[in-house]
């Protein structure tokens, strides 16, 4: 509550002023200013267009003067951020301009350094299409699927409700029921958040088995189908890991585990929740296609896939061999860049552990396609993608749709405090406390978090159709190129080996081979000996 002290102050000050103003007119100079700050604080606290001046009524304005000014103090803070990298003050920038509706076009040309070292630009057609009247979808769902779902090209990604605030879920879930795409919701189970607005869900099931677990941690079939009737939940994603943190399991602190979260994942109040790191209902390749068929069964043909950050190359072969040996595939399957992530992690972990975005990518591609299932499974990606670019990007490097989280976190509002943790979020985004949550105004949100994916979908709809393509699939490596010295510039179709349909089956290349003949359906992780 010491937020609203200054509020409390300038009241008081304004009443003492008041009264002194009877016995000489001069403290009207100070009477008057008190009683401006007086109303502009009673405007802060009514309004509901800024979460910051909610919780920070007078006091909150400070950012705003700052952000005036940000042309000339940019640099200042670039070199000096304590918010979040350079990278994302650019990307947020972007987020917020899209989600108000004011994005506009820039003057003078790029401000990227075109020959600088890791420059990438697409190649753009000398007869380009015109725009399409709607954006295209994917659809999820292989043979053995028998309620297929039609995916955005941009979605929202895991963030679970207990890491974000029940305003939060609610902005996120309405702006996906009125924008037509996908929210997941996380491995902390399905809320009533999740489910009130109406909005379109992929229910993540991860190593807690939150929602549909046991006394004893494990999973249970018999929850996890009531609920995975629900018309709401359009796919279910299992959980192997999660790019920020691969090899970890989530961890929720105990002072967010009130009694509705408990009471949502199925644990004890106030204990912090720390998820196991791998799932107990399978250990093998083979065990992991068996449970995407399990529950996939359970949920009445929905479909089912999973999430990861990629390990070993091996393991992903692994997974491939075990489908075919089992019969069936996943739907879908998402690939989480280990530059990805908004949950809290380990300083090493974020920083040495989990294959990259664009390595992972391709590595599954490349997996699917030579091992013959590429055509059964389709390809989320996530981590960083904030633009329509990005979209297009990493629909090159071979995925079908793509997920954002951080970006969707921006565009209700956060602003990167780094407090998520503490349970002080000050905009109300990632915080428990309800009177810091309640800054966060549902409607207003949830149309920010529906500009914001349709002006990004449109951009990258815009750029397929000045690369000659309307329909995602005809993108390949070929149209991303990427500068690799100051004098010379690739394109990715050289860049990476990229594997025909089938050829690990007939004739391994040799790059290849190895990791082809160790890998084995009944083992992650090299074979015993």
């Amino acid at each position: 509550m010491t937020r609203y002290l200054p509020v409390a102050a300038v009241v008081a000050g304004a009443v003492v002023t008041i009264w002194l103003a009877a016995t000489s007119p001069w403290w009207w100079l100070a009477a008057v200013p008190l009683l401006a700050l007086c109303v502009l604080g009673g405007f802060d606290l009514a309004q509901r267009q800024h979460s910051v001046l909610r919780n920070y009524p007078i006091t909150g304005h400070m950012r705003f003067l700052l952000e005036s000014i940000r042309p000339e103090v940019q640099q200042y803070f670039v070199e000096r951020n304590t918010d979040g990298q350079p990278y994302d003050r650019e990307v947020r920038s972007l987020v917020y301009q899209r989600a108000k509706g004011t994005e506009a076009e820039e003057p003078f040309g790029t401000e990227r350094e075109v020959y600088e070292v890791g420059y990438e630009h697409f190649v753009h057609a000398m007869c380009p299409l015109p725009m399409p009247e709607a954006p295209p979808t994917v659809r999820i769902g292989g043979p053995d699927c028998r309620q297929p779902y039609r995916m955005s090209l941009l979605n929202v990604s895991a963030m679970s409700f207990g890491s974000l605030s029940s305003n939060a879920i609610l902005a996120l879930n309405t702006g996906a029921a009125h924008g037509g795409f996908a929210h997941d919701t996380g491995e902390g189970g399905l809320s009533e958040y999740h489910l009130r607005p109406g909005g379109d869900l992929v229910w993540e099931l991860g190593t807690g088995y939150f929602g549909c677990r046991t006394p004893d941690g494990d999973f249970d079939p018999a929850q996890f189908k009531e609920k995975a009737a629900h018309p709401a939940v359009r796919c279910v994603s299992i959980k192997l890991s999660q790019g920020a943190k691969p090899g970890l399991g989530g961890v929720l602190p105990g002072p967010k585990v009130n009694a509705e979260i408990a009471g949502v994942r199925g644990v004890p109040i106030g204990r912090t929740v720390i998820s196991p790191p791998a799932h107990r209902a399978f250990s093998t390749p083979v065990g992991l296609i068996e449970f995407v068929a399990e529950l996939r069964e359970l949920a009445e043909g929905k479909p089912v896939g999973f999430k990861l950050c990629v390990g070993q190359r091996r393991d992903v072969l692994a997974m491939c061999k075990a489908m075919r040996e089992v019969g069936t595939a996943p739907d879908f399957i998402i690939v989480d860049g280990a530059e990805g992530g908004t949950g809290a992690a380990p300083l090493e972990f974020l920083d040495h552990v989990g294959t990259p975005l664009t390595e992972g990518l391709i590595t599954v591609h490349n997996a699917l396609v030579g091992a013959g299932l590429r055509d059964r499974v389709r390809i989320g990606a996530s981590g960083k993608v904030a633009s329509g670019s990005d979209i297009v990007k990493r629909l090159c490097q071979g995925a079908d749709y793509t997920n954002a989280a951080r970006a969707m976190m921006f565009a209700v509002g956060c602003i990167q405090a780094q407090s998520c943790h503490t349970n002080t979020c000050p905009v109300g985004v990632a915080t428990q406390d309800r009177r810091r949550a309640r800054a966060l105004d549902v409607p207003d949100k949830s149309h920010r978090v529906e500009r914001f994916h349709r002006a990004t979908v449109a951009s990258a709809t815009r750029i397929m159709a000045s690369l000659g393509v309307h329909d995602p699939g005809e993108l390949h490596p070929g149209l991303l190129r990427r500068r690799i010295s100051p004098t010379e510039v690739r394109s990715y179709a050289e860049l990476y080996d990229w594997l025909r349909p089938g050829e690990l089956l007939d004739s391994p290349p040799e790059a290849w081979a190895h990791d082809w003949t160790a890998a084995t359906p009944t083992h992650f992780g090299p074979p015993p000996p």
